[in-house]
């Protein structure tokens, strides 16, 4: 009789504690979701850990179309689409553009400019709020969707370039090296060989880029202080009534606003992942 292989205890201790983390990491995720399905009678301090008597969705509704004293999120949950996808796909088409050239057509200086790029990842969005409202305003872009969207392409200019540049390092040189003997350019070399086998470093430059600019609350509430073009990160902290705070309302439309970044990485995680070890991180 074949006796089946044991598993090292030292392993079994091991995803004890991995599973002990994880849910200590998910208590508050918990939270949210079963007080989202409680009705506002059965929301209570002292019984949040307990389950919904009857699940109700009324609290999705409310969040999402607006109740008595508050708008709903639905216009704002536009909004961020309105902000994230643009952002997105500007960002990372700028990023590839300038890690292309930064890897594959070396200049004099190029290095200090890439460092100098890099520089932007680094300074706090605290520190630069007067100087871009100040500079939204002279555009003219100040308080509406445009702005938001011009503050996080360039915003996102830093990390972009830096996946690329070294994504694109990792293709050999030969590559264009033959192009530019066939007589391609710039432009051609990046159209033709650059960009078709660059798709795994735009997984991971747009999943990135898109959750940052999703989740973002400090440049959304100071460029974006119309309700009428506010993202839904902030809309959130309007929703409540005039007198009391339906907090089965309120988490219910943190769940929903989670909820597209958290699509994002259920659907695309593996390319993420793919995209990483195809070296968009290396170097």
């Amino acid at each position: 009789m074949r006796v089946g292989k044991r598993i090292p205890w030292q392993r079994v201790l091991l995803y004890l504690v991995l599973l002990g983390f994880a849910s200590f990491y998910l208590m508050p995720v918990y939270v949210l979701v079963v007080t989202s399905l409680k009705s506002f009678a059965e929301v209570n301090l002292y019984r949040m850990w307990d389950l919904p008597h009857s699940f109700s969705l009324e609290s999705f509704r409310k969040a999402l179309l607006g109740g008595f004293g508050f708008t709903g999120l639905a216009h704002n949950f536009v909004n961020s689409f309105y902000v994230a996808i643009p952002a997105t796909l500007a960002s990372a088409f700028l990023g590839s553009l300038n890690g292309y050239v930064l890897s594959k057509w070396r200049f004099r200086g190029s290095n200090t400019l890439f460092t100098l790029l890099l520089f932007g990842m680094f300074i706090p969005y605290q520190s630069i709020l007067i100087p871009l409202v100040q500079t939204l305003m002279k555009l003219g872009l100040y308080g509406s969707i445009p702005g938001l969207i011009l503050a996080h392409t360039v915003y996102g200019i830093p990390i972009t370039t830096l996946i690329f540049r070294n994504y694109y390092a990792t293709v050999p040189r030969e590559l264009v090296e033959a192009a530019r003997i066939d007589g391609a350019g710039v432009l051609g070399v990046y159209t033709r060989i650059m960009l078709p086998v660059s798709m795994p470093g735009f997984v991971v430059v747009m999943i990135w880029q898109f959750t940052s600019i999703w989740n973002d609350f400090l440049f959304a509430v100071t460029i974006a202080q119309n309700p009428a073009v506010q993202p839904v990160t902030v809309a959130l902290n309007n929703l409540a009534g005039s007198y009391i705070v339906e907090w089965n309302v309120q988490m219910a439309g943190a769940l929903m606003a989670a909820l597209p970044t958290l699509l994002v990485y259920i659907f695309l995680g593996r390319y993420f992942m793919r995209g990483l070890l195809a070296g968009s991180l290396k170097g």
